[in-house]
Parts: structure tokens; C-alpha cells; sequence
């Protein structure tokens, strides 16, 4: 189908990993601040807590049962977010830096702050 775009089964590298603190820098929830839930590097999205909330009804699959209306977040972009220090209240950008042991870390380019 000309129109279907295929998802890469290639792995994306992602700024943002799993427990991180982000901020939304566009769409409709932008501004918002969430814990990031789940990260999806192959279609490189991201799901953020309290963001982008979809509602989903669903029908009563046995008799005698009611259906539902299920709220859900639905996955985002990880290049509409952004990391948030907690600390300097502030969303920045990331750059990888070696700690004295030698271990490869992020850490935040505006308040030096390492995340890892």
C-alpha cells in the first residue's frame, strides 16, 4: 500500500530512557512533566505518565457484564520531549560525559546535573 508507512525494525538510539523525568515540548500536552513508563525504541516513542491520555470503550465480553470506558496513555514521540531536572526546576538538553571511573554517562547541559 503506497500510503502505509512501515515501522524500522531497526532499533533507534533514544536520549530518554525508563524512570527519567521529561517535559513535553509540543503538542497538545506541552509544558506537561511526567515520569517516562515505558520507552519503545523501534518506533522511538515514549510513554509518559499523565500524558497524552486516550479514552477507549469496551464492550462487555460476557454476558451480563457491563461495558467500559478504559483512560489510558498513549505513546508519544521521544523528540517531543525533553529531560527535566527536578532540582533547577528546568528542561535541557543532554550530552554524554565520562565519570572518573570511566563510565559513560548523560548529563544535563544547562545545569551539569548527571542523570545516570
Amino acid at each position: 500500500m503506497p500510503g502505509k508507512k512501515q515501522a524500522s525494525t531497526q532499533r533507534q538510539k533514544m536520549h530518554v530512557k525508563t524512570g527519567d523525568t521529561v517535559q513535553v515540548i509540543a503538542g497538545k500536552d506541552k509544558g506537561k512533566i511526567g515520569e517516562v513508563i515505558r520507552a519503545i525504541p523501534k518506533l522511538s516513542k515514549v510513554v509518559v505518565k499523565d500524558v497524552n491520555i486516550r479514552t477507549k470503550h469496551v464492550k462487555p465480553q460476557q454476558e451480563g457484564e457491563s461495558g467500559k470506558i478504559i483512560t489510558f496513555e498513549a505513546p508519544i514521540h521521544s523528540s517531543n520531549v525533553m529531560l527535566y531536572s527536578t532540582k533547577e526546576k528546568v528542561a535541557s538538553r543532554i550530552c554524554y560525559t565520562f565519570t572518573d571511573e570511566g563510565r559513560k554517562v548523560r548529563m544535563l547541559k544547562k545545569t551539569g546535573e548527571i542523570i545516570d
